[in-house]
């Protein structure tokens, strides 16, 4: 709290002197701890997820007095950062996790990568043995911004205790503008106990930090010119559409100029699911019908993606057959992976918005009509003998029951496909999963993150038996704060996209990817407090999804599925994404 003192002065001699009054402002002074606290609350923070540890002891006492902060105690610190994670991504705001020094802070590094890799803003602060400690092997010690520098979008060692709160805000800032991005903070203990003044300041300055400007109007009127002259155009559009919150402008200018538009995993519910130009996922498990239209497609406009690997195939023949523009945020991504025709630097939105300004409409009913066919020709489909439950079924009726409207995390594996597939967003920011990454573990605890973002939604964990037994402990964080997330297994007794590769390319031998040796994950959830059923057959699907959902507390419902069922389509590694396999 801010101390103002009143003072009088005297100007003059004598009788006749004037009297003037001032007030100063006297700064606070307070411990370290106490500082990054009150810091967090300037910089706006409601909720942080974190595990205690002894390096973080007065960071923790000092939270315990806080009247702003609500924090989130997981079981697991991956479990944190991927909370605040899938908090970040759905709030739109800053997601904050905290760990204590060495095995604390190191717990921390996959989650820390997935969210580089998905560009998501993460502020993670971690406990660091006392400065005079640092380098003598002490306990718990652990160089963690070494060994994050190259999964950080920037990270600190904070060296005295003046330092505290200017790292914080440059922290939160670096951490969400530009291409948002994790940013870690390491501080030693021995800080947190000091006393200085709060020196709270919006005017700071970060040397060698600075947001490339938007590329010139004449680059924008160049692009407008090849989507005007183009009879075959495809949008692709990423991630960078979800953080730039450009959804609407993305729709404005699919609808004026009658454009397809394709989705990267990472841009799945940045465009309505249920529109007539929506194309489904490009790329290695993306559908036949977007792959045909983007190898076919006379102009590619990428926006807010990253042209990776899982999504070109072979880079030589991704949209060989027209010209390629590349719009982001990131002038490193530009040229990285493919080569563009033309490309444009700046945030989706204010591109975007740009764009529609000088464009005119257009109508495109040849080309739009080609993939109606493609549709009719190749549709998403499984078969359905009646055989045993199929985990596409699944999906399909909790977006059924859902209506498009849930909030999705999933983990990684088959069952991440299918959801992609047969889950239908139609609410921007509400699947949530890992992309560049590929982090088995990272559903449930991001589930809890949404829940927390979005308490009045319903929350799916779509999950894997394989995935889910790698962080299955923060079902006890769901009881424990009565967060109502509903996780669906899909259990398969595989780890599923393993063996469906040693299917494909190894002869069937399926190397140590049987895991029918597993516990009864409905008594394993009941111990934890959840609810819980098992489900094996079509006609108890929608009826368990029912109870779920209406379910105050967190629901497991495992589906016990056919064990060998694939995923198509699919692209094998380093082929051509129009020549998939089909199934």
């Amino acid at each position: 709290m801010t101390v103002q003192t009143l003072k009088t002065e005297v100007i003059g001699n004598g009788i006749g002197g004037i009297t003037k009054e001032k007030v100063e402002i006297e700064k606070e002074r307070m411990r370290g701890a106490d500082m990054v606290v009150r810091a967090l609350e300037d910089e706006g923070v409601q909720v942080v997820f974190g595990f205690p540890g002894g390096a973080v002891l007065p960071l923790y006492d000092a939270l315990y007095d806080s009247k702003k902060l609500k924090h989130v105690l997981t079981r697991h610190e991956q479990g944190a950062v991927h909370a605040a994670d899938g908090y970040a991504r759905t709030s739109g705001k800053v997601g904050v996790c905290i760990a204590t020094s060495g095995p604390g802070a190191t717990n921390m590094v996959t989650g820390l990568t997935n969210a580089y890799m998905d560009s998501v803003p993460v502020v993670a602060i971690t406990g660091q043995v006392p400065l005079s400690s640092i380098g003598k092997d002490s306990f718990q010690e652990a160089d963690i911004t070494g060994i994050t520098l190259p999964i950080t979008k920037y990270n600190f060692l904070v060296k005295s205790v003046e330092e505290i709160v200017p790292t914080i805000q440059k922290a939160f800032y670096i951490a969400k503008t530009g291409r948002p991005g994790p940013v870690l903070i390491d501080l030693p203990k021995d800080l947190t106990l000091c006393e200085a003044e709060y020196n709270h300041n919006g005017n700071f300055d970060i040397p060698g930090y600075r947001l490339p400007e938007m590329s010139g109007n004449g680059v924008l009127v160049k692009v407008v010119d090849l989507i005007s002259q183009a009879e075959k155009p495809v949008i692709c559009a990423g991630g960078g559409i979800l953080k730039s919150g450009s959804e609407k402008e993305l729709l404005a200018l699919a609808e004026q100029l009658d454009i397809p538009v394709a989705v990267t995993l990472m841009g799945k519910s940045a465009f309505p699911e249920n529109h007539r130009l929506f194309l489904g996922m490009v790329g290695m498990h993306g559908t036949a019908y977007a792959n045909y239209a983007v190898s076919e497609c006379d102009l590619l406009v990428g926006i807010g993606m990253r042209f990776a690997d899982r999504v070109t195939g072979n880079v030589s023949n991704f949209a060989s057959n027209g010209k390629i523009v590349h719009i982001d945020i990131d002038p490193a991504e530009i040229d990285k992976n493919v080569i563009t025709d033309l490309h444009v630097v700046g945030d989706a939105r204010a591109v975007l918005s740009r764009i529609l300004e000088l464009a005119g409409q257009k109508h495109l009913p040849a080309w739009n009509g080609k993939i109606a066919a493609w549709k009719e020709e190749h549709p998403l489909n499984y078969e359905n003998k009646g055989e045993g439950l199929k985990p596409q079924f699944v999906v399909e009726k909790i977006n059924e029951i859902t209506g498009g409207k849930a909030f999705i995390t999933t983990e990684v594996g088959q069952h991440q496909m299918w959801a992609s597939h047969y889950y239908k967003s139609v609410v921007p920011r509400s699947f949530v999963t890992s992309g560049g990454l590929g982090t088995m573990g990272f559903g449930l605890p991001a589930a809890l993150g949404v829940q927390i973002a979005n308490p009045e939604a319903v929350v799916f964990d779509i999950a894997g038996d394989g995935s889910i037994q790698m962080n299955i402990q923060e079902l006890c964080t769901a009881v424990q704060y009565q967060l109502p997330v509903n996780v669906a297994i899909l259990n398969n007794r595989y780890l599923g996209m393993v063996r469906q590769w040693q299917e494909l390319f190894h002869d069937s031998r399926y190397s140590q990817t049987d895991i029918s040796c597993q516990p009864d994950f409905v008594a394993l959830a009941k111990a934890y407090g959840c609810d819980a059923l098992r489900v094996d057959n079509e006609e108890d699907v929608l009826p368990a999804l029912e109870q779920a959902i209406a379910s105050p507390k967190p629901f497991v419902i495992d589906f016990w599925v056919e064990r060998e069922e694939n995923v198509f389509p699919m692209v094998p590694a380093g082929g051509s994404i129009n020549k998939m396999i089909r199934g």
